[in-house]
């Protein structure tokens, strides 16, 4: 049996971009289920709408600029992530330009 020749390291780590995006989102969701934390509607729609884009092209974003070259996330999206992951976790924080 011949070996397989090895893969592009850029392909590798988009993959990795890839599998990173998709447990995060996945775990945001497990860690408000378990936690009973109630998402709202658009912050369920986000993590779905993310999750079936992510799968099905590889990104969550169409525009190049919006998002490292390699990332299955733009900034944005990555920190809306962080935000519902934080909410879930009970550390629900507005901005820091809020705090007094």
């Amino acid at each position: 049996m011949k070996a397989k020749p090895p893969k592009d390291p850029r392909e590798q780590a988009r993959k990795a971009a890839q599998r990173s995006a998709l447990n995060a989102l996945r775990k945001a969701r497990r860690t408000a289920d378990k936690a009973g934390v109630a998402l709202s509607d658009w912050e369920g729609e986000f993590l779905g709408s993310v999750e079936d884009r992510v799968k099905t092209y590889g990104r969550a974003f169409g525009d190049p600029e919006l998002g490292a070259p390699g990332q299955a996330l733009s900034a944005m999206q990555t920190r809306k992530l962080k935000e519902i992951a934080a909410k879930a976790r009970g550390e629900d924080k507005g901005p820091s330009w809020r705090k007094k």
